[in-house]
């Protein structure tokens, strides 16, 4: 037909996951191309030997002692359950199309209200009622940051991503004040450890010791790994979870169903704004142990990758947390290790993100040719 553009996308029907892994894998692959050609071209390393450094970034190199290689392991899978948890967190909002991009900041406050437990607290409490404070501090943190957005967003349709992007920088002024007021008499303007001498609110698990070395953490583990459940069993089994897909997909068709739209949406961000409290206290009492402007570390927005790659899957989220974390420790090993510029071993990862987010193109789309007989 005259007129007709010679190709035009064609958005494909739900194809089998295996078709789409191997669309995944297919990326993976050339990404390492691509990165082999740019890494021997500006350095002139072996790219299978960078490969390797940043294979025993993350796992440990088989050179040093056991112990070592299982505090790198452990190191890696504690980072991975850290993200999870925020893509956890801002899942349900995600789902209901409700932007919110301030996780960073709703984790900072989680983890401040944590801090402000374990300081105050101390030993002055038995620990389990130490721990029950500091969860559920967190996450009443977490919960009337996630809420204030929504209240005005569904009283007055605010824009949600300027108005929780905006709470972030809030939220790091206000961590960036307590810090200051916490460590006056310390002449410092940066938090230290937290209850160093008694280690009252550290998640650790000294049995673990003879395992590991040291004091390591399992219990954020464990937390995440029934969060994820719970996520999966809420989004897709339950009532709230079908509300959140109907607002999701169209306001209007919820609101002819019956469903209360607004409730949804404070209900929902209440739920994304505790969790993202709970991955403060996961990272304040089981990581950190301390609290600062850069304790969510981007987290916040690396999440919002590793939820949409999954396309909101639980399950898939746990790989893809585990895959950005791998290219994060990598690329600070090859940094380290070969003395290049951080900032290369961020070109690396940058282009194997592009690789893996670009293949979403053609796991959705397809491109459509008019025929030769069509053009003439």
């Amino acid at each position: 037909m005259a007129g007709e553009p010679f190709v035009h996308l064609v958005k494909k029907n739900v194809q089998p996951t295996w078709k789409t892994a191997c669309v995944y894998v297919g990326a993976v692959l050339a990404a390492l191309i691509v990165c082999s050609i740019v890494i021997y071209t500006v350095t002139g390393l072996d790219p299978l030997y960078v490969y390797r450094i940043m294979w025993e970034s993350t796992f440990g190199s088989a050179s040093i002692a056991m112990e070592f290689r299982l505090i790198t392991i452990w190191n890696t899978i504690r980072d991975t359950m850290i993200l999870l948890c925020v893509a956890l967190a801002l899942t349900p909002a995600f789902k209901m199309k409700f932007w919110n991009v301030g996780g960073e900041g709703q984790i900072l406050i989680g983890g401040l209200a944590t801090a402000a437990v374990m300081r105050y607290l101390d030993t002055s409490v038995p620990t389990w009622v130490l721990f029950a404070a500091m969860i559920a501090a967190s996450m009443l943190a977490g919960l009337i940051w996630g809420l204030l957005p929504a209240l005005f967003k569904a009283r007055w349709n605010t824009n949600e991503t300027l108005f929780t992007l905006m709470m972030n920088y809030i939220a790091m002024q206000i961590v960036s004040a307590f810090s200051i007021i916490w460590e006056a008499k310390k002449g410092s303007g940066a938090i230290g450890v937290i209850n160093k001498v008694t280690k009252a609110g550290h998640m650790t698990t000294k049995w673990l010791s003879g395992v590991f070395g040291g004091e390591n953490y399992i219990i954020n583990v464990m937390i995440v790994l029934v969060l994820t459940v719970f996520i999966f069993i809420y989004m897709r089994y339950t009532k709230h979870g079908y509300e959140i897909n109907v607002v999701g997909e169209s306001e209007n068709t919820a609101r002819y169903a019956g469903i209360n739209v607004k409730r949804v949406i404070i209900r929902t961000m209440m739920i994304s704004g505790a969790l993202c409290g709970l991955a403060g206290f996961i990272l304040v009492s089981g990581s950190s142990h301390t609290i600062s402007t850069t304790t969510a570390g981007g987290r916040g927005f690396t999440a919002i990758i590793v939820a949409w790659l999954s396309k909101f899957n639980p399950f898939i989220m746990l790989v893809i947390s585990f895959m950005l974390v791998f290219l994060d420790y990598g690329a600070k090993g090859v940094a380290s290790a070969c003395g290049l510029n951080k900032a290369f071993s961020d070109i690396i990862t940058g282009i194997l993100l592009f690789f893996i987010l670009g293949c979403e193109f053609f796991i959705n789309y397809r491109l459509v040719f008019r025929s030769r007989k069509e053009v003439n």
